[in-house]
């Protein structure tokens, strides 16, 4: 289990935008397990929405793309590098994600050609699905 200083000496993403809490497991180029404990004082609930807290879809998938470049920027040979997006496919939006909620998020790479490749990704909660996509992304 990487806790979040680990994180952050294989993935540049600083507070308040480093969105993955602690990584159970990860294989060097191959695939990234990491969690995100869903708190009542992030700071994008404070518009979305007033009352009625929800996190963004978009801060789902940056989540995801994190964990993705836990695996990707953790190869030896992408060290002190940057995952940037170069697309995001098939995303889809299944449940809410909350206050309180533990969000698993599992990325594996299933295609990579030079710097640029591919993770499908899925986020969930409690064994729900919240959200599942693919995510393109070039090493810079």
């Amino acid at each position: 289990m990487l806790n979040k200083d680990e994180i952050k000496s294989i993935i540049p993403q600083r507070e308040p935008f480093l969105m993955i809490d602690e990584v159970e497991s990860f294989v060097p180029g191959e695939s990234a397990i990491a969690y995100k404990n869903v708190s009542a004082d992030e700071w994008y609930f404070k518009g979305h929405f007033p009352g009625n807290p929800i996190m963004p879809g978009v801060l789902i998938t940056e989540s995801l793309a994190q964990a993705g470049a836990v695996a990707i920027l953790s190869m030896e040979e992408n060290k002190g590098k940057n995952a940037l997006f170069g697309g995001i496919d098939k995303m889809k939006f299944k449940k809410m994600v909350v206050p309180g909620d533990r969000l698993k998020l599992e990325v594996k790479i299933i295609k990579r050609k030079g710097p640029i490749g591919i993770g499908e990704a899925i986020a969930t909660v409690d064994g729900a699905l919240a959200a599942k996509g693919e995510l393109t992304f070039a090493v810079v």
